[in-house]
């Protein structure tokens, strides 16, 4: 993929020049931890002849016998290789060569940020007993923020290069303490001593010596990163991009760095003519599919989030059996079957059940880790969250458990929060039966509605029949011309055109009323009457429920598919820089109408009056079983009194 503007390479003998420092830094230092605490003393046996770390063992031969690390010693090489066989595994060697190679990133991205900040003259001046007095305030800032450099590269680069080497086995180690802020050199001894630590503590084997290490990079990113929201004298190095070509490792700031590796899918893919019935859900699917092609891995961003139109979040939801499981599998399709023309990498997931955990902050962490997959600026993405309504809590509701209220909370905050950037690389589907029963404020954040109501005409039943019977049979189809009923274009049309008029009885009082008050409803004004009037109906109507009709509204606008001809061959559309695909899809949009307004309003609200008629019923209903037991037991305590 294209560098950006302001991308600079990071020269391969930049980084090799910091080899030798790297290897003796690895292979032993003093440290005297001023902050955290060393665990190995009070680490105690379990049982005689049971250790309950790795056991150390001396890299030089003949020396077995002999105590080979002074107090307060660090000895990275010979912690790793501590295992039980005399051998080093592959799994011992990568990790050592991964943290070779991070720390030489970091002192070289450490000695541009010197370079380009001035650190450097300072340090000259310094050496020669010559610096300023007024200038050792700045001296001192600019070294902390050579610390916070260093030790984020340090952890960006390990977490990089170890993120293909990780297995199912996870390790928590907490919090980092020893993080120093003296000078780079000094922040990355105390970064090691802490390292040496947590795989003295957890590293039994290779696949928690992997685990170890990822997650002590992970929360040393974390740690750096909230440090430095605060640090000044930063610019030098958050204003500047930094591009690693042998590892293809992008340093962005305080951002951290991932593969874009494509996730294996496992699953059945549905072709659109196997979609029954369902027809806006599977138009907007099929346009969705579509528009996220448009990504530009250069810019980082889409033309249609730019121009408007792109769906962030949806839901979807309608009665059991009616086609959502298919829906999900349809889009997949479409979408990895693009991305593999293309040679982008593409990631599916999905949240379920199995996310929710007994521990206390883990289903959050799951939830978490599911975003931050399927958001990655260096794939496109495709998350679902099938039964919603199982898995993310009610806030409120007794039944809800801490895990889902967790997941709740980050969905909540991952799709509409203050640090949500819609990039326009990936798209997030709530899928659901009991829509009524997922919290208001997160159902809300789903930007478009795709109504899943299965087949609903006799066409559309001859067609899935015709479909499910398989062709192992001799019954001639009769007097119909199979999957003509699902023309996409034209049962779109109608099905838009249905919401002319609002569906639910309880909006469609309000739409009759509202007209005949101000007439014809053509006007910005008239529309904001009867979007107040609809507020006035239901509270839970708000400012969001207006952004998300635009947003529709914008959509409707881009009521085109790309041409299939610019999937099929990249050259046309997929591989055109920025600017030319935003023209080319600007020819294509469309003048917004009064008429699509009005459609979408009744669209949005109408799923809005169908979850809370529904809510409400099923709140009543509880009710009155509720009464019901506490009459039977009022009647049965009397007849005992006798």
């Amino acid at each position: 993929m294209s560098q950006t503007a302001d991308q600079m390479e990071l020269r391969e003998e930049e980084i090799t020049a910091h080899y030798a420092m790297a290897l003796a830094m690895l292979q032993g230092f003093d440290h005297a931890p001023r902050i955290g605490k060393a665990v190995e003393a009070e680490r105690q046996e379990a049982s005689s002849g049971i250790g309950t770390r790795r056991r150390f063992r001396t890299t030089t031969p003949g020396l077995v016998t002999r105590r080979s690390t002074p107090a307060g010693a660090v000895q990275v090489i010979a912690r790793v290789e501590g295992a039980e066989d005399t051998l080093v595994s592959p799994l011992q060697a990568t990790v050592l060569n991964a943290l070779r190679r991070a720390i030489s990133i970091a002192l070289a991205v450490a000695e541009n940020y010197a370079d380009v900040s001035g650190l450097g003259e300072l340090k000259r001046a310094n050496l020669a007993g010559n610096l300023a007095e007024a200038r050792k305030l700045e001296f001192s800032e600019l070294l902390a923020g050579e610390a916070l450099v260093t030790l984020y590269v340090f952890g960006n680069a390990v977490a990089f290069l170890m993120s293909s080497h990780q297995s199912e086995v996870t390790v928590e180690v907490g919090d980092v303490q020893e993080m120093l802020t003296d000078n780079g050199q000094t922040a990355l001894h105390g970064a090691l001593w802490e390292l040496d630590q947590d795989i003295a503590a957890h590293a039994s084997d290779d696949a928690r010596l992997v685990a170890t290490v990822a997650a002590f990079a992970e929360a040393l990113m974390e740690k750096v990163a909230l440090r430095a929201q605060e640090a000044p004298r930063l610019a030098g190095f958050t204003n500047a991009v930094w591009h690693v070509e042998a590892d293809d490792f992008t340093i962005a700031g305080f951002s951290p760095a991932t593969k874009a590796k494509s996730t294996k899918l496992t699953m059945t893919f549905k072709k659109p003519n196997e979609v029954v019935g369902n027809h806006i859900a599977k138009y907007q699917a099929m346009k969705l599919a579509k528009m996220l092609m448009a990504y530009d891995f250069y810019r980082k961003l889409n033309p249609f989030a730019e121009l408007g139109g792109f769906i962030f979040t949806f839901m979807g939801d309608g009665k059991p059996g009616t086609g959502k499981t298919t829906l999900i599998q349809m889009m997949a399709g479409l979408i990895h079957d693009y991305c593999a023309v293309a040679g982008y990498p593409f990631r599916y997931q999905n949240l379920s059940t199995d996310n929710i955990d007994s521990y206390q902050g883990k289903s959050g962490q799951n939830a978490k880790a599911f975003i931050n997959t399927i958001i990655d600026p260096n794939a496109i993405g495709f998350g679902t969250i099938d039964d919603i309504d199982q898995l993310a809590g009610k806030r409120g509701d007794r039944q809800s458990s801490t895990g889902q209220l967790e997941i709740t909370a980050v969905l909540m905050e991952s799709f509409a929060g203050a640090n949500t950037v819609v990039r326009g690389n990936c798209t997030f589907g709530m899928f659901s039966n009991y829509p009524e029963n997922v919290d208001d404020a997160l159902r809300q954040r789903a930007g478009a509605r795709f109504l899943v109501d299965g087949p609903q005409t006799r066409e559309d039943y001859i067609d899935i029949l015709y479909l499910l019977m398989g062709k192992n049979h001799d019954i001639p189809v009769g007097a119909h011309e199979v999957f003509s009923a699902q023309e996409i274009k034209s049962a779109v049309a109608a099905s838009f055109e249905s919401h002319s008029r609002p569906h639910e009885a309880g909006l469609m009082q309000v739409f009759d009323r509202v007209q005949d008050q101000i007439g014809t409803l053509d006007t910005i004004a008239k529309l904001g009457t009867y979007l107040k009037a609809i507020q006035e109906a239901d509270p839970r109507f708000t400012g969001r429920a207006i952004k998300n009709i635009t947003d529709a509204v914008k959509v409707r606008a881009m009521d085109f598919e790309l041409p299939d001809a610019w999937m099929e061959n990249p050259e046309l559309f997929l591989f055109k820089g920025y600017d030319a695909k935003k023209d080319m899809i600007s020819e294509l949009r469309q003048p917004i109408t009064v008429e699509m307004v009005i459609q979408e309003i009744n669209r949005y609200a109408d799923s809005e009056f169908r979850y809370a008629d529904k809510s409400d019923e099923v709140a009543i209903e509880e009710m009155v079983r509720e009464f019901g037991r506490q009459e039977a037991a009022k009647k049965r305590y009397l007849e005992g009194l006798g």
